[in-house]
């Protein structure tokens, strides 16, 4: 089955054939014709299948007939995260270069100025994140009421979130008689509830049963210990066919630390994270998109939907504290029918985190235990420099100290000198003796008690 067999007008298959994909994924085989015909659907599919273009495509068509009007935006996209929205007005820019549509981006991090004035001239569609979507309507710069098509994408991400509220109340702001899609790996049940709630008659598509992974992504847990992970991990990337990686961390410190240490260690890499502001975000993944680094340290911020092109490698320096989202991790690779490879690093204190990953995946990862070899050369560069670290403070501290030879050397007038412990002094001796020379050889250690000169 190609693109054109799903109904999809000559412009749209013009922009996808100009992208350089030539048949839909099972998910957008399945999804496409259901929503051209204006149907209501739940969308399950495991990660990088192409969840974002079975939506994108059949609307860029929808919303091809119409016009906007000021502030009421005709069609709605809620992402949960700056990064997935971002990645969607992409994918509207790619594949709506033929249509003259206008969109506009709601996220946090941003001026909210230039999202203001793109709301006044009115937009087709807007992507949004439900905590900037709902201070702007607040503010009442935002008519929900000519939305006639709702796109819930990462659904159970949002759960994850706490979205779920907010979502709730933006539906009911939306007018009763419009389309909903809803998008999601996963389908726990408060996403079902949501779902029964607001959509109509839904259809539902599964290309994959939930939570499953990838079979074309390799899948290996690394036994190891607390202390020597960062070791283990330099070692994977130094021993492994590393192309470009995206390693992640459970917080955000550790991603700080961790890039740290490997670009201390001659890697070329980047970070991500909640903390940084979202002008940096994308400057680094602009940055791991084009080469200039291959290697890219990430919180779960970067876990959903990130559609990155050609990595070659997962690793999950921490094991995710929630299951799902070691689906979703791994799922960075191996995409578009591509093969990857994912390690994940295990301690004795992960059992039970790991046995609920292999339990959610029906799937038992193999494991592999890290031989001892002889450390790669980064590794022991940064040995070499954490240990000159701590040899400098006592070499400084010897410099500064004078040596006992030297100490033998001074001039006795200068011990002599040097105050007295007894609490009552010794009366001077008479003017006519010459004064006591003291002891002509190195002062014994129990005496020397360092007082100044």
């Amino acid at each position: 089955m190609s693109f054109a067999d799903l109904g999809l007008s000559d412009e749209l298959l013009k922009a996808v054939n100009d992208s350089g994909y030539t048949e839909p994924t099972p998910i957008q085989r399945q999804a496409i014709p259901s929503v051209l015909m204006g149907r209501d659907l739940i969308g399950i599919a495991q990660t990088g299948t192409g969840k974002t273009a079975s939506f994108v495509l059949p609307m860029i068509d929808i919303l091809a007939h119409g016009r906007s009007r000021a502030r009421m935006p005709r069609s709605l996209i809620l992402e949960p995260t700056r990064e997935l929205a971002a990645q969607v007005a992409e994918n509207f820019d790619k594949y709506g270069r033929y249509h003259k549509l206008s969109m506009a981006l709601l996220i946090g991090g941003v001026s909210m100025g230039d999202q203001v004035k793109a709301l006044e001239k009115g937009v087709d569609v807007l992507i949004a994140t439900p905590g900037r979507l709902m201070d702007l309507f607040g503010r009442g710069n935002i008519l929900l009421t000519g939305c006639e098509l709702l796109v819930i994408d990462e659904a159970d991400r949002m759960l994850d979130m706490g979205f779920v509220p907010d979502i709730e109340e933006i539906c009911t702001k939306l007018p009763k008689k419009r389309q909903t899609l809803l998008f999601s790996a996963t389908m726990p049940a408060p996403i079902k509830k949501l779902a029964d709630k607001f959509l109509t008659e839904p259809k539902s598509v599964e290309v994959a049963r939930p939570a499953s992974a990838n079979l074309l992504i390799e899948q290996r847990l690394v036994e190891t210990s607390s202390r020597d992970k960062r070791d283990t991990l330099r070692k994977l990337l130094s021993a492994d066919d590393v192309a470009t990686a995206i390693i992640f961390a459970n917080r955000k410190t550790t991603v700080r630390d961790l890039a740290t240490s490997l670009k201390r260690a001659g890697f070329a890499v980047g970070q991500i994270h909640g903390d940084m502001e979202q002008p940096e975000r994308l400057r680094e993944l602009d940055r791991f998109k084009t080469g200039e680094i291959n290697i890219l340290v990430a919180s779960d911020v970067a876990a959903r939907g990130l559609d990155i092109k050609g990595v070659s490698h997962v690793f999950n320096y921490d094991v995710p504290w929630h299951p799902d989202d070691y689906v979703h991790r791994i799922g960075r690779t191996g995409r578009a029918g591509a093969t990857g490879k994912a390690f994940t690093l295990a301690t004795s204190e992960d059992a039970e985190a790991v046995a609920n990953i292999e339990k959610l995946t029906g799937q038992k990862i193999e494991r592999v235990a890290m031989r001892k070899p002889d450390a790669p050369k980064v590794v022991e560069a940064e040995e070499a420099e954490r240990a000159e670290a701590k040899e400098r403070p006592a070499r400084r501290q010897r410099a500064e100290r004078p040596r006992r030879d030297e100490a033998a050397e001074s001039p006795r007038e200068d011990r002599a000198e040097r105050p007295r412990r007894d609490r009552h002094p010794r009366p001077a001796p008479a003017p006519a003796e010459a004064p006591d020379e003291g002891w002509n050889g190195p002062i014994p250690a129990f005496l020397d008690v360092g007082f100044p000169a």
